[in-house]
Order: C-alpha cells, then sequence, then structure tokens
C-alpha cells in the first residue's frame, strides 16, 4: 500500500497546550495511516472497513448473505462494506454513538446491554440473519486484565443474540483482545459452529490487542 513517493512525507504533530501526549501520538498516527488516507479516498468512513474486506477475502462470509447484523455499527465503515459486497442485503445495526443513515440499513441508537435491545434488533431484523457481526469492544481503562474481561461480556452477549437469531449455516465474526476468546467460549463457539478461527486481518495495527474470532457453519 506504501508508495515511493510517500516516503520522507511523514507528518508531525506538535502538542498544542492542553493537549495530551497520547492524543498527540494517536492524531499523528491517524494522520500517516495509510489506511486511513485510503479510507478517506474510497469513501469509507473508517479505516476498520479494511478489517472486514480483508476478513472477508480469507473466510467469505458475505457470499450470498440477505440479512446481517452489525453490533457496534458507528461510524458504519462496516455495514458500508456489507452494502457493496452484498447489495442484496439488508443490515441492521445498534451503536450507542450516532451514526448517519446508510441505505438498505436500519440503525437503533441505544446499549446494546439494554435489555429491550435484543428484542428491538430482532424486530427490526425480520426474520432470521445470515450473519451476526460485532466490533464492539469495551471502553477501556488502562488495564489489561479488566479490559479483557469486559470485551469479552461484549462478546458472549454477541454470541448469545447470535445464536437466538442466526439461519442454520450462518456466521459469527467478533472482535475479541489478545489472546483471542477464551477457552469456555471456543468450546461453546465450536459447539455451535462447524468451524472457529482466530484472525488477525492486516489492518489491524501492529501494536494493537484486537484479534477477531471467525464462526462459521451455525449449527442451530
Amino acid at each position: 500500500m506504501s508508495r515511493a513517493g510517500d516516503k520522507g512525507l511523514k507528518q508531525r504533530v506538535r502538542t498544542a497546550k492542553g493537549r495530551k501526549i497520547g492524543s498527540t501520538r494517536w492524531l499523528e498516527r491517524q494522520l500517516n495511516d495509510p489506511y486511513v488516507k485510503r479510507a478517506k479516498a474510497e469513501g469509507y468512513r473508517s479505516r476498520a472497513a479494511y478489517k472486514l474486506i480483508e476478513l472477508d477475502e480469507r473466510f467469505h462470509f458475505l457470499k450470498g448473505v440477505r440479512r446481517v447484523v452489525d453490533l457496534g455499527i458507528a461510524p458504519g465503515g462496516w455495514t458500508q462494506v456489507v452494502r457493496q459486497k452484498a447489495p442484496q442485503a439488508s443490515v441492521v445495526g445498534i451503536d450507542l454513538l450516532p451514526t448517519d443513515p446508510i441505505e438498505g440499513a436500519e440503525i437503533l441508537q441505544m446499549d446494546f446491554m439494554d435489555e429491550q435491545a435484543p428484542d428491538r434488533l430482532k424486530a427490526a431484523l425480520g426474520g432470521t440473519a445470515d450473519l451476526v457481526l460485532s466490533d464492539m469492544a469495551a471502553n477501556t481503562v488502562g488495564h489489561p486484565q479488566t479490559d479483557h474481561l469486559r470485551t469479552m461480556g461484549l462478546v458472549e452477549a454477541g454470541l448469545l443474540f447470535a445464536t437466538e437469531v442466526l439461519e442454520p449455516g450462518g456466521a459469527f465474526v467478533a472482535k475479541v483482545l489478545a489472546g483471542g476468546a477464551d477457552s469456555g467460549l471456543v468450546a461453546e463457539l465450536k459447539r455451535r459452529f462447524t468451524t472457529v478461527k482466530h484472525a488477525k486481518p492486516p489492518a489491524s495495527r501492529k501494536g494493537s490487542s484486537e484479534w477477531y474470532v471467525v464462526a462459521q457453519g451455525f449449527k442451530g
């Protein structure tokens, strides 16, 4: 993805008054990230779109899908990819954050952990799903074990929802953290799906702790 002409053009960001060093480093990384630049050029709302593209190139879970659930939809990059690769698919998404409208998608702004969320999603879906996507991650507190447990709680909730709405043969794709899904969750995934794989797509930053679990062939 890099181009010879880009060498030597790395942008540096000065630490502005009131801006933390960590924020400055994040901004500098964003400005120099080739995936961020590519997303802007190709009309995707976030660099995360390429994570889904790369995962699908390997696992082909978007082929022929007609109903998709996007958990943690904001800002909408994954749904953009779904609609591009499977134009026939309708998407139902949910996020605490506001998400600009996307053609072919119904978006709920609410907490997925709200006890009413699963029923709201099912009603909007209007039937079974071929694919449940989850790019959800808990807000980090800086303590790796706590961050991992909180994110895995979201993954487990996403899996429970997926088992309630997936069509036999369907797939569940979810973000997990370093080390992947824990043994208990992997065992449950293997019980409910034909194949379970972990993957770190190239678009996921090398320094990031995120991995993805891809479970395919829902047994019903």
